[in-house]
């Protein structure tokens, strides 16, 4: 088929599936596993001219240690499950949208000004979705698997444009992940909570 992978594509494709399918479970060891395919994914990226998202995985390597930390003190002193799963306030949602769009803006500029990248919106949308989503993610918010959702969507063409077929690939196990990990998350808010839960909702 002409596929040319790389041994740093593959063990991207590997410590990816590993890390969503733990953040799935609330593992707490995602947040390594996801620091190691964050380092090959640099590596893979800007190989492939995709700057945005090369200089997302440094974004989300501080992200991981913030996530690392939340998970384990964000909710008051104790394990993993200190923090609970929560929905999204109103204004979560405003800050959000407002830092996407104009972060998305900035670098759909960035990219197509300074840099050789042929998709630079996409390229940049994909980021802001990914930033955004990776937030949420360290602060249990449920939604953020909407917006991994959507990030995938788009990451999945992008990268077989791209010729990253494997890296294609594992987005579509990200897909299915992130659709069992909202539902699984949907399902912890009553264990962990009610209360807490329609807080956050009003």
């Amino acid at each position: 088929m002409g596929w040319q992978t790389s041994w740093t594509e593959i063990l991207g494709f590997v410590t990816g599936a590993v890390c969503v399918w733990l953040v799935a479970r609330q593992h707490i060891a995602n947040w390594p596993i996801g620091i190691a395919n964050n380092v090959f994914f640099i590596v893979l990226f800007a190989q492939a001219g995709l700057y945005a998202d090369a200089g997302l995985q440094i974004v989300f390597i501080t992200l991981a240690a913030y996530g690392w930390w939340s998970w384990t003190h964000g909710g008051g002193p104790g394990t993993a499950s200190a923090l609970p799963v929560r929905r999204t306030t109103t204004a979560e949602w405003a800050v959000l949208a407002a830092a996407g769009a104009v972060g998305v803006l900035g670098l759909t500029l960035l990219l197509s000004r300074v840099t050789d990248s042929t998709v630079p919106f996409w390229d940049a949308l994909t980021t802001g979705l990914s930033l955004m989503a990776t937030y949420g993610q360290c602060r249990k918010l449920v939604e953020s698997w909407w917006l991994w959702i959507a990030a995938d969507l788009v990451y999945i063409p992008l990268y077989i444009y791209k010729g990253l077929y494997l890296t294609s690939l594992l987005y579509v196990v990200f897909l299915g992940l992130c659709v069992a990990g909202l539902l699984g998350w949907r399902r912890a808010l009553p264990a962990r909570g009610a209360h807490q839960a329609r807080q956050a909702m009003a």
